[in-house]
């Protein structure tokens, strides 16, 4: 069943306003955003884990790529101009990192602590075009309270 982003955030920021542990919640965001959009076939993060590297952080789906250069592909264009992804095929994306076959639109978006990338939220569906302007505008304000918390 699907619920619309207002309540899946606002729940969310319910269940962490007092929680400080990046990866609870990392691990909750993961888990409640991909159940709630039936359209999600991998939900997750990529940490900085040194200069110019993303590491795998909780996610929920198939495996994913454990590191993502900020060089290379969808997440690592989000964290190097740090500003949201919307791609509505990854075929068409040039440096696109297949790191599952079945993705075929992406939505990544970057999370800000201080003005500096400390990781990405990646939406991947099996769907063309399975975002919007109006996901990236709800999620917006949602990564930034993020970035304050991880």
């Amino acid at each position: 069943m699907s619920r619309t982003y207002s309540q899946v955030l606002g729940d969310l920021r319910l269940m962490l306003e007092d929680e400080s542990d990046p990866v609870a919640i990392m691990s909750t965001v993961a888990c409640e955003l991909h159940h709630a959009f039936d359209h999600l076939s991998w939900t997750g993060f990529y940490r900085v884990s040194a200069p110019g590297r993303l590491t795998v952080g909780p996610y929920q789906g198939t495996h994913g790529c454990l590191h993502i250069r900020f060089d290379q592909g969808v997440c690592g264009a989000a964290a190097r101009t740090r500003q949201p992804q919307l791609v509505d095929d990854v075929e068409q994306f040039e440096g696109h990192i297949a790191c599952s076959s079945a993705t075929r639109s992406e939505l990544v978006m970057p999370i800000l602590r201080a003005g500096e990338v400390v990781a990405v939220l990646d939406l991947d569906s099996e769907q063309l075009a399975a975002f919007s302007v109006a996901d990236v505008e709800a999620l917006e304000p949602f990564c930034a309270w993020l970035g304050e918390r991880l």
